[in-house]
Formats: structure tokens, sequence, C-alpha cells
């Protein structure tokens, strides 16, 4: 059996596109854990953002109870209008 340079360029042709494909693949699937972490971790940041918020809710109203006024009302009634806008989208 005889093995020719043609045969051995087709055979490297061959290797070398299978070699790209798995390349292409690997980067799309890295791609995808990427977009799949970066939506774990926007999920977690809203969640902790959420926390935040109400508790600086609850000092604002804290504060409130206590006699302050001016900028405390101004604040608890935007952050209560952000919410409820939020949650209405």
């Amino acid at each position: 059996m005889y093995i020719g340079i043609q045969d051995l360029i087709t055979a490297s042709a061959v290797l070398a596109a299978a070699l790209a494909l798995l390349g292409y693949y690997n980067r799309a699937y890295n791609w995808y854990r990427k977009q799949q972490r970066q939506e774990e971790d926007i999920a977690a940041l809203k969640e902790e953002q959420g926390l935040l918020t109400y508790g600086v809710l609850a000092c604002l109203k804290g504060l409130k109870e206590q006699g302050c006024n001016g900028p405390v009302t101004e604040a608890i009634e935007k952050i209560e209008k952000h919410l409820n806008n939020k949650a209405h989208r």
C-alpha cells in the first residue's frame, strides 16, 4: 500500500478541520458557561441590592418615628415609589 503526498495533504486537511470544529465548539461552550455565571451573579446582586434597599427604608422609617422630617420623609416616599414602580413592571 502506497501513501502519497496527496493522501497526506487530505488527511492533514481533515484533521485540521476536525480540530477547528472542536476549537469552535469549545469556544461556544465557554461563552455559554460565562453567560450562565454572569446571570447567576446578576441575580445574586439584585437580591442583595433589594435587601439593602429594604434595610435603608427601615432605617429611614425608624428615623421618621423618632421625629425626623424633611429629607427623611422625601427619601421614604422616593424609595417606596421606586419599589412600587419596579414591582408593576
